[in-house]
């Protein structure tokens, strides 16, 4: 089998690196260009210098249309652009990684399958485009669609908190984005108003029952660079065993998302792979689910490659067996 030609658009950016790192360690693909008019003619590697000795591939300019796939990796609002000044030809698949499509917006003929795996694998396999799900939504739905598969979401009010690393917010320097901020330091954003809230609200609800539901997320900008804490809580009927049963039977044949029963969970774990993890705890009638990931690889570039894996009918863990830094 030839390797599948990928092309990528906004490869400056840290889900652009993410994704380069992938492509280039997965034996079925090969880039064809990494598109960043802002960095035009230098080494991908002197910018992203996690490269240096894996490529000598410099960015590009131009869009080509000799490939499989575009991966979409510019802000917010600029892949729907893209795509309408852009001409791509029919059978060039795309995976858009800004949240453009994820409520399942058209552009044209061309309609996006949210390609969160855990909720959406079939649909995937028989897709031509994917909106990628956001980070956090990632996370919070992957602690929550077990719960919205038997129903237990119908009229309880979910308390959130989640806690994302400084890379969350792109390459872009902001004030909140600088070390001097960043460092032992914690704040809250978008408080109740996340714009993830969206495209978690719309896939539970497609998974399972939910009518009467009400998500309150509290996010927080973390003092560290990558991953995702998501701490949730509601009260339910159900005993521990029953609710840890459910979770387990929800995501025994996923292959990157495990329940774990035991051990404490952290970060670093999950730091650098496609992993999601998620832990119950019960006290009393009120449920709590710890569920964590990497910002960049599965709530991004990762869960991107997975999506085209499950597209091209490929081991949908191929290019993906990734190892944390424990220490």
């Amino acid at each position: 089998m030839e390797k599948i030609r990928v092309g990528i658009v906004g490869a400056a950016g840290y889900t652009g690196g993410e994704l380069i790192r992938l492509v280039l360690h997965h034996p079925k693909l090969s880039i064809s260009f990494a598109l960043s008019k802002s960095q035009a003619g230098k080494r991908i590697s002197s910018i992203h210098t996690d490269l240096m000795g894996d490529t000598d591939l410099v960015f590009s300019e131009a869009f080509h249309s000799d490939i499989d796939v575009l991966f979409l990796c510019s802000g917010h609002g600029e892949s729907k652009r893209y795509l309408e000044s852009q001409h791509i030809p029919k059978g060039i698949r795309i995976i858009d990684l800004s949240q453009d499509f994820r409520l399942g917006e058209q552009l044209g003929a061309r309609t996006f399958v949210y390609g969160l795996p855990e909720a959406n694998r079939k649909q995937i396999r028989m897709a031509d485009y994917i909106a990628n799900p956001g980070c956090f939504a990632t996370a919070i739905q992957l602690g929550l669609l077990p719960l919205a598969k038997m129903g237990a979401l119908q009229g309880k009010e979910v308390h959130i908190s989640g806690i994302t690393g400084s890379t969350g917010a792109g390459v872009g320097l902001s004030p909140t984005s600088h070390f001097s901020w960043r460092a032992n330091n914690l704040s809250t954003y978008k408080v109740f108003n996340h714009q993830h809230l969206a495209e978690i609200e719309r896939t539970l609800g497609q998974v399972g029952q939910t009518a009467g539901a009400k998500l309150r997320f509290v996010p927080y900008r973390g003092p560290f660079t990558r991953g995702i804490w998501i701490t949730s809580y509601l009260s339910t009927n159900q005993s521990f065993a029953e609710n840890l049963q459910a979770f387990q039977d929800f995501y025994e044949d996923q292959p990157f998302t495990h329940v774990v029963t035991d051990g404490e969970l952290h970060l670093k774990q999950v730091v650098n792979t496609n992993k999601a993890l998620i832990k119950l705890e019960q006290q009393g009638d009120t449920l709590i689910i710890y569920s964590i990931i990497d910002n960049l690889v599965k709530g991004a570039s990762g869960q991107a490659i997975q999506n085209l894996n499950l597209m091209f009918g490929l081991d949908e863990q191929l290019g993906l067996q990734l190892k944390s830094t424990a220490f």
